[in-house]
């Protein structure tokens, strides 16, 4: 089944955990700790892979998770890391939060990005000796890997996208230009799914994509053509196919020049040739007042041709057309240059103190990822957030709104502490 998008969950390992260990050997008097540290969580990786076309993999995998990282052992072993989970993606997936922020675009073959991380390995109490700290008993926990919900979509990658309404001619036209070999029948919706083509012209190849259907109200989910309409996105020009059969061939085109505007603004922008089809069993006045019908709606620098795909009438100038319309857009593409968005970084202090009813609340990544990384049940290790609290500063905040002892100190949602 072609499936085109999928929502899931992606969770990276979570990091092992450091351990607190002394060394107990035979004819070793007091030795030192050994605590070996955890291994890092296995990160969640899309791979773009073109042996696919469709993300029905993910349909009923909705949870996807990488391997957590070991906790270390003794004589200062490092836990093992946990396994990377690669994903392989169609070529065309965009990757995005269900808040729909990108993260990837996967538009090469081999193309590889990280979509979650896996949190760190905790260090073992084997890493914290110093000169006035000879028997340390903390060690801390791993932290937490990426959890995300994430929506793969897939944004076919083509050259020229065919559009039309049902039965416009567009897989006709397509099986006799290219490679494809897409299900042809004299009736509507034959066509569920996109079906990509090479063409081979002029010592030159380019992709044509036949998009399903599209009827009026298609934009707002009627028929099949909303669920096809990012397909088109990604291509560089549009033929539009209007059956020459119609009764009203201006309306038509209207149509789906409506569709298009509905979905996105951007695809009516869009170079497009106009291609009447089906003229090879119609008188050639005939076809005369069906373009000039055409000429009336469609704009003028818009191209308009009558083809058969049956007896290959006007078939070759509408690749010549194509070519040229395709040759150009790369022109642009090419002179286009990006300016790159430099982030600047927040130079305010990198954590927050507030007051709420049940306590102090204090935010800030830095003072989280310790918290995380903080096994609240051991003395030691909260000692020791304490001590990292008073050194970034926080404790002096909070003297400075007035904490009393015994008042609770609520790192976000992580733990809490009596001060």
């Amino acid at each position: 089944m072609f499936v085109d998008k999928v929502k899931v969950e992606v969770n990276a390992g979570n990091g092992g955990n450091g351990i607190v260990s002394f060394r107990h050997e035979k004819y070793v008097d007091k030795g030192g700790p050994d605590g070996g540290d955890g291994g890092n969580g296995g990160n969640v990786v899309a791979f773009a892979s073109s042996n696919s076309n469709t993300l029905s993999a993910y349909r009923y995998s909705k949870i996807l998770k990488a391997e957590p990282g070991h906790s270390g052992s003794k004589r200062k072993k490092h836990g093992k890391r946990g396994k990377n989970l690669t994903i392989k993606l169609p070529v065309g997936t965009v990757i995005a939060t269900t808040e729909g922020e990108i993260i990837a675009d996967l538009t090469t073959e081999g193309q590889q990005i990280i979509i979650a991380k896996g949190g760190k390995g905790g260090f073992g109490n084997a890493h914290f000796t110093s000169s006035v700290r000879q028997v340390p008993k903390v060690a801390e926990k791993g932290e937490p890997g990426d959890s995300k919900e994430l929506t793969f979509e897939l944004k076919m990658i083509a050259d020229v996208g065919l559009v039309g309404l049902p039965n416009a001619g567009k897989s006709t036209l397509l099986a006799n230009i290219s490679n494809a070999k897409p299900e042809i029948a004299n009736y509507p919706f034959t066509t569920l799914k996109p079906n990509l083509g090479v063409v081979d012209f002029e010592n030159k190849s380019f992709l044509v994509a036949d998009i399903p259907g599209l009827i009026e109200g298609a934009s707002a989910g009627k028929g099949l053509g909303d669920e096809f309409l990012r397909h088109i996105e990604r291509t560089s020009i549009i033929i539009h196919l209007i059956d020459s059969y119609s009764d009203n061939v201006a309306n038509d085109y209207s149509v789906i020049q409506s569709e298009l505007s509905s979905y996105s603004k951007s695809l009516i922008k869009k170079p497009q040739i106009v291609a009447l089809t089906k003229i090879d069993g119609l008188d050639k006045d005939i076809t005369n007042v069906k373009v000039s019908e055409l000429k009336k709606v469609v704009p003028r620098n818009v191209k308009i041709m009558a083809i058969s795909s049956i007896t290959k009438q006007g078939i070759n100038e509408l690749l010549i057309n194509t070519q040229s319309a395709i040759s150009k857009q790369s022109a642009k593409a090419v002179k286009k240059t990006e300016v790159p968005v430099i982030k600047l970084e927040n130079m305010d202090k990198k954590w927050n103190v507030k007051k709420v009813n049940n306590g102090y609340l204090v935010t800030g990544h830095r003072i989280e990822k310790f918290a995380h990384r903080t096994d609240f049940s051991n003395e030691h290790g909260v000692a020791r957030l304490r001590d990292i609290m008073r050194k970034m500063g926080i404790m002096h905040e909070l003297e400075r709104k007035k904490i009393n002892a015994g008042n609770k100190i609520i790192i976000s949602n992580i733990g809490e502490l009596e001060y």
